[in-house]
């Protein structure tokens, strides 16, 4: 692999907290990229802000706004998860879709592969800077753009399954599956949209659980328990 997109949930990074963030884990997940980085791999990230905000839970609030706030959710996420790389001796950059004073820098293709170059890990926060679209659909267009090898869904739970393990103890869990049943069947591994953009696109993906020891790396060196999504 030459470039990778890796996802990770604002859940999975608040650890068993829930909410805010578990330094530890977070750390974790910075020794993972930093050995991918330092055997040349390009590493693009995009995070979830479900550990700060669920708008879509609340019928109080205009659905726009919501999103709004979960967009900004996503860019505290990356101003915290990208000091933590630093202090790991990793060079990063945060790109937006939107202007964000100085915290960030304006999102375009160009700069995010001359970042690439430069052996920068490259923070996609803000989502794509309209409402109604989720990081799910943010992280597959980011790498399709950046014409990623591969996305790296790293999840609360450890792969996919045929219905929700949290409620069905008898939930199966697949190794590998075709986007196209992905979609036929919901199985919720992404949104539809950016299932079908997946589909459209050829971008296969690699599910998994990142509480598990290692499982960035284990992923990208193919030992990993989680569910490969074939396009």
């Amino acid at each position: 692999m030459k470039r990778v997109l890796l996802k990770l949930s604002g859940e999975a990074l608040a650890g068993n907290k829930k909410t805010a963030f578990d330094e530890a884990t977070v750390i974790k997940v910075a020794k993972q990229v930093r050995e991918l980085v330092d055997e040349g791999i390009q590493v693009g990230i995009v995070i979830g802000g479900g550990n700060f905000w669920r708008g879509r839970t609340s019928e109080n609030i205009d659905r726009t706004k919501a999103d709004q706030i979960g967009m900004l959710a996503t860019v505290m996420n990356c101003i915290y998860v990208s000091e933590i790389f630093r202090t790991e001796g990793m060079l990063t950059q945060i790109l937006t879709p939107f202007e964000c004073s100085t915290f960030t820098k304006l999102y375009s293709k160009d700069r995010a592969m001359k970042y690439f170059n430069k052996n920068i890990v490259v923070f996609f926060a803000g989502g794509l800077g309209h409402p109604y679209f989720s990081t799910d659909t943010s992280t597959v267009l980011r790498a399709i753009e950046i014409e990623a090898d591969v996305i790296l869904l790293a999840k609360a739970i450890d792969g996919v399954y045929d219905s929700d393990p949290k409620t069905n103890p008898n939930a199966k869990k697949y190794d590998e599956v075709l986007i196209d049943e992905v979609i036929e069947k919901k199985l919720a591994v992404v949104d539809m949209t950016a299932s079908i953009m997946c589909m459209e696109n050829k971008m296969p993906m690699l599910v998994f659980g990142l509480g598990e020891e290692n499982s960035i790396i284990n992923t990208v060196k193919g030992k990993f328990n989680g569910t490969k999504v074939t396009v």
